[in-house]
């Protein structure tokens, strides 16, 4: 049976930011994973992006495939997707979902969003952007902290420009309640690590996810995060790991079916598309030396 994980909980309304840091460098070299609280975007806008979010997914099918993802913006459906490619399952995860990238205005590039018609959803798309621009303003900030957690310069990430028109997405995910007649491997998401600098997390209170610390090891050991009301759940990706020659944790995560329906909302936060990735200075050492090569970051299939 799986165990519950105890992650550390970062306040990111405290003072002593130094203190801060130090609790977020020892939850990323453990755990890859911690809870936010006091990030700063607001409970009643939390509710009323579920709130929107349940209405869209609601929608008939023919409705939802109108807006069928383009671009990496719209929608993905119900097992359209697998994000472990060696599951022994044929079928895909047991969810659907729908992504929002950078707004216009918020970046360079057109706003290639697609959004629900106002007839449908009069203030689908205000309450969706609303809440990117608040998680957008949080993501910062844990990123500053991330900068302070190793050694750097706090604003060290802006000043390279890695922030100056960031690649960040939103998802809006609804794994069914009842699977009882599916096959038992079916995973609401199946194992994975996110590829970027960091993911910001929100549910609607349901468990379901789970971490493999140890993502080698055989055979696998899986723990539950209980979600904790109204805070996000950070996790550190691929591509930070790589910024720190591994010393951060990119963790396998899952998501299982828990026989209720289950709602959440994932703000994936990248660097501009052209951002250098290289092994920050203080994450290497002449006994530590560098395990990755320079790189420049490019937007992946999400």
């Amino acid at each position: 049976m799986e165990s519950a994980l105890q992650l550390p909980i970062i306040d990111l309304s405290s003072q002593d930011r130094n203190a801060t840091a130090l609790s977020v460098r020892q939850a990323c070299l453990d755990y890859g994973f911690f809870y936010l609280i006091n990030h700063g975007v607001e409970e009643t806008l939390l509710e009323r992006v579920f709130d929107e979010s349940r209405k869209f997914f609601s929608l008939p099918v023919e409705e939802k495939m109108k807006l069928v993802r383009k671009e990496h913006r719209g929608y993905t459906a119900l097992y359209a997707e697998k994000l472990d490619p060696t599951a022994s399952t044929d079928k895909g995860d047991a969810k659907e979902s729908y992504y929002i990238g950078p707004l216009a205005g918020n970046a360079t590039e057109n706003d290639l969003n697609q959004w629900p018609s106002r007839e449908q959803l009069p203030s689908w798309r205000a309450t969706m952007e609303s809440f990117y621009k608040q998680a957008l303003l949080a993501g910062r900030q844990v990123i500053s902290l991330l900068a302070l957690a190793l050694n750097l310069d706090e604003n060290y990430f802006e000043k390279i420009g890695a922030l100056d028109n960031p690649a960040a997405f939103l998802r809006l995910l609804h794994y069914p309640g009842d699977l009882r007649s599916l096959d038992e491997e079916i995973l609401g998401a199946s194992a994975h690590s996110d590829y970027g600098m960091i993911t910001l997390l929100v549910t609607n209170g349901i468990s379901g996810l789970q971490v493999c610390k140890e993502k080698s090891d055989r055979p696998q050991v899986w723990e539950d995060v209980i979600p904790i009301d109204k805070a996000f759940i950070v996790n550190v990706g691929d591509l930070m790991e790589r910024w720190t020659n591994c010393l951060f944790r990119s963790t396998l995560h899952r998501v299982i079916p828990v026989g209720e329906e289950r709602y959440s909302v994932a703000f994936f936060l990248d660097p501009n598309e052209d951002c250098v990735v290289e092994c920050l200075q203080s994450c290497c050492t002449e006994s530590s030396p560098p395990r990755s090569k320079k790189k420049t970051f490019i937007k992946e299939e999400k």
